[in-house]
């Protein structure tokens, strides 16, 4: 019978980075360099390369793919099994952004599919600590910008001016489709939902030089037919109310649908009806997760997988929980 599986976080290297992931992942990232600059923990991966192991149980030291091939629709839930096959569907990141990162688009599904075999990338971000004026960048100014104005403003070195600048606090959270012009500003720590995709076009990276004088490599031409010009960023922001002890659904989509609960000393949930593997975020708090017996402890920063064949989810304990699940 499966449990609670937690797994252990890919650390990554990024010259945006800073020491914030070695604060919030703990004792799991001890072994990691204290003076490199860290970017991203990818903390569930189905990425070649870069596939989750997991910590604990009798499953330990078995990677994701692995677990997915003995226990297919026990894990993943059946008809998610027989949509993805071996391939995990989500990836989950959390980010320390100490500097801007590149401006990028991803391709949609159909786009992905077609140059690269791959799935394309939709994701979601929240918020989980950032500096007082810190912004992201989503979409443009105009939502009337053509094809034709944005080439022109690439080739003039403008992008910068057209871009939407949105200022963020801590709790926001903005859903990306596949399409949208984006990057996360200096400031800012996320935990990132997206679909299982390393497919990124860089299109602008703020005119940065390495010490030889040399910028990043940009993917213009490809870039310019994955972009949809009227992503609206007054859109993509979802608000949300949650209240002690309550939960809020705030991103219901066909890539994944996210909720957030607050965990006021012990909260029970019957999942039974979503025939659907399910992944808990430890936002804030201290709390036990317990599924089908099986107990593990869940702190602030952590991240764990319940299969899809565990129907009841208990919680004790204080602190809010992002779910995660396809519906």
């Amino acid at each position: 019978m499966l449990y609670p599986l937690k797994f252990k976080p890919r650390v990554k290297e990024r010259i945006w980075g800073g020491s914030a992931i070695l604060k919030k992942k703990g004792s799991a990232v001890s072994r990691l360099a204290k003076d490199k600059l860290y970017g991203e923990s990818w903390d569930l991966s189905a990425v070649k390369g870069d596939v989750s192991v997991v910590t604990n149980g009798f499953l330990k030291g078995n990677n994701l793919e692995e677990i997915i091939e003995v226990y297919m629709g026990e894990l993943m839930g059946e008809a998610h099994f027989e949509r993805f096959g071996l391939e995990f569907p989500l990836l989950v990141k959390y980010l320390d952004c100490c500097d801007k990162l590149s401006v990028q688009v991803h391709p949609d599904d159909a786009l992905a599919e077609e140059r690269h075999g791959s799935y394309g990338k939709t994701e979601a971000w929240y918020i989980a600590d950032c500096k007082p004026g810190a912004a992201i960048y989503l979409g443009f100014k105009d939502l009337s910008l053509s094809r034709e104005e944005y080439i022109a403003a690439v080739s003039e070195s403008r992008l910068e001016e057209l871009l939407n600048r949105v200022e963020v606090k801590k709790g926001d959270i903005f859903f990306i489709p596949a399409g949208t012009v984006h990057a996360l500003g200096a400031g800012i720590e996320v935990v990132e939902v997206q679909q299982t995709s390393d497919v990124t076009y860089r299109i602008y990276d703020w005119d940065r030089v390495d010490a030889t004088g040399k910028g990043r490599e940009l993917h213009t031409a490809l870039a310019v037919d994955a972009i949809d010009f009227e992503a609206d960023a007054d859109l993509l922001h979802k608000p949300y109310d949650l209240q002690r002890g309550g939960e809020v659904k705030v991103i219901d989509s066909k890539f994944f649908t996210m909720s957030l609960l607050d965990v006021a000393d012990y909260k029970l949930l019957d999942r039974s009806a979503l025939d659907s593997f399910i992944i808990y975020i430890a936002l804030s708090g201290n709390m036990t997760v317990k599924a089908d017996g099986n107990a593990e402890s869940l702190s602030e920063g952590e991240l764990v997988l319940i299969p899809a064949e565990c129907c009841e989810v208990e919680f004790e304990g204080c602190g809010r929980l992002m779910e995660v699940y396809i519906r």
